[in-house]
C-alpha cells in the first residue's frame, strides 16, 4: 500500500514539477516575493526577558521585588581623566561640562556625576546638622582635600560614584520610563502568573495575545527612541575623548549593541557566508549551474523563512540569531546530494533521456532526505521541550526552516534542471580531485580494527570531557576585547564596583510598631519635632530595632567579604554613614530613628529607600558581582551565599531570598542544561524508532544511531577539555550536532543497501559508497566548514564558537561516517553475510 502510495504521488509530482516547469517556478517566485515583502517586518529581540525561564517562581519574585523598590533605566560613562588628577579644576569643570549636555538630551531626565552627591565630611556634619543642609563638591564651603577623601573611603561612594584609586568617576545618565510600556509589561505579568497558577482560559489567552501585539508595537518604537538616545550620548561622549577616556556601559545600551551585532551578523555575515559557497561550490563542481542553483535554492529559502517569522511574529534572539546559517547548510546539503546523485545517473545510463534522468535522481534522494530532514527534526525537538521560550522558538524555527528547505529543494532543482536541458548533457566529472576519500576507504579496509579502537578511546575521552563541562554566565566574555561593550563592562567591573547585579533580601518577623510609642515628652520631642502629631508614618521610625541593626550590618559585612562581590549597598551602607556622623560609634535604634525623620527627602530616595521597606519588614541588599573574576563560579556562590546566611549568620531560611538576573539566568542556564541533558536521551530514543521505521532493521538501527551519538559526544566534550563553558547559545550545539551527523549517516547506509545487492562483498560496497554517496557527504561538509570559518570574525564570542563548533560537527560526522559507520557495516553484516562466507 506505501508503495502504491508513494509510486501514485510520485506521478503527480512528474506531472507537475517535470511537465510544466515554468510554470511551477514562477508560481514558486510569486511565493517568495509575498513572503520576502512580509520580511520587511522581521524582528530582532534582544531584551532580557527573552532569556529567562517564563515559569520561573523566582522570576515572580523578581518581579516583586522590581516593583517594591523600583528600578530606573540610566545609562552609565566611566570617566578617566587625561591628566590623571580625577579633582583637578580641568576635570571637574569637564565633568560639569559634560553632564550639562547630556542632560540636555531628549528622553534624559537627570545625570547624576561626583558634584552632585551629598558630602557628609568634607567638613564633617555630626546627624544632627544633617536636617540644616548638606554640602556637595561644588559647595563654597567643601573642602577638596577632605571630599576627595571622602570619595576614597565613603562606604556609599566608593566604587559606585569613584574607583577606590580615585582615577575614574561615574556619570549616571538616568533615562525617561516609558510608563505605557511598563504598564503593558506588568499586565503580561499578570496573565503569565495567571498562566502559571491555573492557567489561561479562551478570552484571557486571546487577551495575552493581543497584549504581545501591542508590546511589540511599542517595543519597536523604544528601540528606535533608545538607539537615537545611545547615538547622541556616544556623540556628546565623542567631543571629551580627545583629552579624556571615556567608556559607555548600561543594560540599554548591551541590549542596543547586542541588536546591532545580531543585525550585522545576519547581513554582513550570512552574505559572507554565502559569497564563500560560492567560490567553494565553484571549485568542486567547475560549472554555473551547479554554483547558481544550489546558492539560489539556499537563498530563497532564507528568504521564504524570514517572511514565515514576520507572519507569526517570532523574533529572532540571541539564541536564534544564526538560522540563517543554518539554514544554508540545511538547504545546501539537500541539493549537493541531488546533484552528485544526478551527475552519477548520468555517467551510469548517458544512454538515459533528460526528464528520466531527473526523475530518478529524485525517486533515489526524497526518502533518505526525508528522513535526514526527520531525524534533524528530532534533533532539534531537544530545543522545544526546554521551556525557555527563545529557546522553544529556535526549535520551531528550525524545524520549520528544514521542512521549508525540503520541499523548497525539490520543487525548484527538478523544474530548473528540466529547463536547462541538454546545457547540462556534457559529460564532466563526478568527483573531485585531491580528496581523502580514497584513503580513508582503505583506512578503513586495511585497519579496521583500528578504527575501531580509536572510537572506544575517543568515546571514553568524550564521556570524561563531558564531565568537565560546567555552566557559567560571563557576560563580559561574549564580547571582543576590542567591542566598547568588552571595554566598558570591564572598567566598570574593575573599577565601579563590578556589573553584573544580584540582590538579597532579608526578611524580619513583623511587629505593631505602635506599642512602642510610649515615650515621655521628652523623648517624644526628640522623635516626632518638626512634626505637631503622630501619624502612620510616624511610627515607622521604631522599626530600628538594635537587634534589627545588627543582624543588617552582619549581613551587608559578610556579603562585603566575599571575593565575587564588588559594590554592596543596604541600609548598612546608611548605618556605616551614621557610624561616622556619630563620632565613630553605631548609630543605636533611637540615633537611627532620629536621622530617619531628620534626613531631606531627596536624600532619603537616594540612600534609604532602594534598601528598605518598612511595609513588607524587609531589607534589601543590592550588589554587583565582579564578572570578570577568573575564579567565579556564579552557581556556587549562589548557593554559598544562601548557606552561609543562614548557617553562618543565624537567618531563618525562609527569611533569605536572593534575586536579580544573576539568579533568573542561572536559573536559566541550569534549567537549560539539565533539560538538554534529559531530552537529548529521548532524542537518541526518537532516532533509533524513525532508524527502525526507514531500515526496517534493529541491527541497521543501531548502527546508524552510534556514529551520530560518537559525533554529537566528541564535538561538545571537546568544549570541556577546552574549558569552553555553556551558555545560552554554546548549549544548542548539542542539538545542532546531532542534526548535522545524522544526514551523513542516513545518505551512506541508503547507498549502502543500494550497492550491497550488486555482489554481497561488504568491503567492495564500502568502496563504491565512498566514490559516490561519501563525494556528496565530502562536497557539503567542505563548503560548509570553508563558508562559516567567517564567523569567526564576528565580535560576538557566541557567534564565533557556533561557526567554529558548526565546522568542526561537520568534520566529525564526516569521518565517523566514512570510517566508523562502514567498519561497524562491515563487522556487524545487517544485509546478511556474502554466499560462502562462513561464520566464526
Amino acid at each position: 500500500m506505501l508503495k502504491k502510495g508513494g509510486a501514485t504521488a510520485l506521478r503527480w509530482y512528474n506531472k507537475l514539477v517535470l511537465d510544466h516547469p515554468v510554470l511551477v517556478i514562477v508560481c514558486l517566485m510569486a511565493l517568495v516575493a509575498f513572503l520576502g515583502f512580509k520580511a520587511r517586518d522581521f524582528r530582532i529581540e534582544a531584551s532580557a526577558d527573552t532569556l529567562l525561564l517564563q515559569e520561573d517562581p523566582d522570576l515572580r519574585y523578581s518581579r516583586q521585588i522590581v516593583e517594591r523598590y523600583g528600578v530606573d533605566d540610566f545609562l552609565l560613562i566611566a570617566f578617566t581623566p587625561g591628566d590623571g588628577d580625577l579633582f583637578s579644576d580641568a576635570t571637574l569643570a569637564a565633568i560639569g561640562s559634560l553632564r550639562d549636555e547630556l542632560d540636555a538630551l531628549p528622553r534624559v531626565t537627570s545625570v547624576l556625576t561626583l558634584l552632585d552627591v551629598p558630602l557628609f565630611q568634607s567638613p564633617p556634619l555630626s546627624y544632627a546638622e544633617v536636617a540644616e543642609g548638606i554640602r556637595t563638591l561644588q559647595s563654597e564651603d567643601t573642602d577638596p582635600a577632605l571630599a576627595a577623601r571622602e570619595f576614597q573611603e565613603s562606604p556609599f561612594y566608593r566604587d559606585l560614584i569613584v574607583s577606590a584609586d580615585l582615577q575614574t568617576t561615574a556619570l549616571i545618565v538616568n533615562l525617561e520610563t516609558d510608563t505605557t510600556y511598563q504598564d503593558l509589561i506588568a499586565q503580561r505579568h499578570r496573565y503569565h502568573d495567571l498562566r502559571a497558577d491555573r492557567g489561561l482560559r479562551g478570552a484571557e489567552a486571546e487577551a495575552l495575545r493581543a497584549l504581545d501585539r501591542r508590546i511589540s508595537g511599542r517595543l519597536d518604537k523604544m528601540t528606535l527612541e533608545q538607539s537615537e538616545t545611545i547615538a547622541a550620548v556616544r556623540a556628546v561622549m565623542d567631543g571629551y575623548r580627545d583629552r579624556h577616556e571615556l567608556f559607555l556601559g548600561g543594560v540599554s545600551m548591551i541590549q542596543n549593541d547586542m541588536i546591532a551585532y545580531i543585525r550585522n551578523d545576519l547581513q554582513i555575515f550570512g552574505a559572507g557566508v554565502f559569497l564563500l559557497l560560492v567560490v567553494v561550490l565553484g571549485l568542486i563542481f567547475r560549472r554555473l549551474l551547479w554554483i547558481v542553483l544550489p546558492m539560489l535554492c539556499c537563498f530563497l529559502s532564507v528568504i521564504a523563512m524570514m517572511g514565515i517569522l514576520a507572519i507569526f511574529q517570532w523574533e529572532v534572539t540571541v539564541i536564534s540569531s544564526n538560522f540563517i546559517s543554518l539554514q544554508l547548510i540545511i538547504t545546501l546539503a539537500i541539493t549537493i546530494h541531488l546533484i552528485v546523485r544526478y551527475r552519477e545517473f548520468r555517467g551510469e545510463h548517458p544512454e538515459m533521456d533528460h526528464r528520466t534522468l531527473i526523475r530518478e535522481t529524485v525517486r533515489a534522494k526524497f526518502v533518505p532526505c526525508l528522513y535526514a530532514t526527520l531525524t534533524t527534526i528530532a534533533g532539534f525537538s531537544s530545543l522545544v521541550l526546554s521551556g525557555i521560550k527563545p529557546v522553544i522558538d529556535f526549535g520551531w524555527m528550525m524545524s520549520a526552516g528544514l521542512v521549508l528547505s525540503l520541499i523548497m529543494t525539490f520543487i525548484l532543482f527538478p523544474a530548473t534542471v528540466v529547463l536547462a536541458g541538454k546545457r547540462v548533457q556534457r559529460t564532466e566529472s563526478a568527483k573531485a580531485p585531491f580528496t581523502p576519500l580514497p584513503a580513508l576507504a582503505r583506512l578503513t579496509h586495511r585497519h579496521g580494527t583500528a578504527v575501531l579502537v580509536i572510537a572506544g578511546v575517543l568515546s571514553v575521552l568524550a564521556i570524561v570531557g563531558l564531565s568537565r563541562l560546567r555552566v557559567e554566565n560571563s557576560f563580559i566574555d561574549y564580547f571582543k576585547s576590542s567591542t566598547e561593550i568588552h571595554q566598558g563592562m570591564k572598567r566598570i567591573d574593575q573599577k565601579l564596583g563590578g556589573t553584573t547585579p544580584l540582590d538579597v533580601i532579608v526578611q524580619f518577623d513583623p511587629v505593631d510598631l505602635r506599642q512602642f510609642a510610649t515615650m515621655d515628652e521628652a523623648e517624644e520631642d526628640d522623635f516626632l519635632n518638626p512634626y505637631a502629631q503622630k501619624t502612620e508614618t510616624d511610627y515607622d521610625r521604631y522599626w530600628f530595632f538594635d537587634e534589627r541593626l545588627r543582624t543588617i550590618e552582619d549581613v551587608h559585612d559578610y556579603l562585603e567579604g566575599l571575593p565575587e562581590t564588588g559594590k554592596v549597598l543596604s541600609l548598612g551602607t546608611l548605618l556605616k554613614i551614621g557610624r561616622i556622623l556619630n563620632n565613630d560609634q553605631p548609630l543605636e535604634s533611637i540615633e537611627m530613628a532620629v536621622l530617619y525623620g531628620r534626613l531631606p527627602e531627596e536624600y532619603r530616595d537616594l540612600i534609604l529607600a532602594p534598601y528598605l521597606s518598612i511595609e513588607h519588614n524587609e531589607a534589601r541588599y543590592a550588589i554587583r558581582i565582579i564578572d570578570s573574576l577568573e575564579t567565579l563560579q556564579r552557581d556556587a556562590m549562589l548557593q554559598q551565599i544562601r548557606h552561609d546566611l543562614v548557617h553562618e549568620v543565624g537567618l531563618p531560611a525562609d527569611h533569605v531570598h536572593l534575586t536579580g538576573m544573576m539568579v533568573l539566568y542561572n536559573n536559566m542556564l541550569q534549567s537549560l542544561f539539565s533539560s538538554q541533558i534529559k531530552t537529548l536521551g529521548i532524542v537518541a530514543l526518537a532516532l533509533l524508532v524513525m532508524f527502525l521505521l526507514l531500515f526496517r532493521s534493529i541491527k541497521l538501527a543501531v548502527i546508524a544511531l552510534l556514529p551520530n551519538l560518537f559525533s554529537s559526544a566528541v564535538v561538545i566534550s571537546i568544549m570541556g577539555w577546552l574549558n569552553i563553558p555553556l551558555d545560552m547559545m554554546t548549549i544548542t550545539i548539542a542539538a545542532i550536532s546531532v542534526g548535522i551527523a545524522v544526514d551523513d549517516t542516513i545518505h551512506y547506509i541508503h547507498r549502502f543497501k543500494e550497492e550491497i545487492v550488486k555482489d554481497g562483498d561488504y568491503r567492495q560496497t564500502m568502496h563504491r559508497c565512498h566514490a559516490s554517496i561519501g563525494y556528496a557527504a565530502y562536497y557539503t561538509s567542505i563548503s560548509i566548514v570553508i563558508g562559516f570559518s567567517i564567523l569567526v570574525f564576528s565580535n560576538f564570542w557566541p557567534t564565533i564558537y557556533f561557526g567554529l563548533f558548526t565546522g568542526l560537527a561537520m568534520i566529525v560526522a564526516l569521518v565517523a561516517a566514512l570510517t566508523l559507520l562502514p567498519q561497524l557495516l562491515i563487522v556487524i553484516k545487517p544485509f546478511g553475510r556474502p554466499t560462502g562466507e562462513r561464520v566464526a
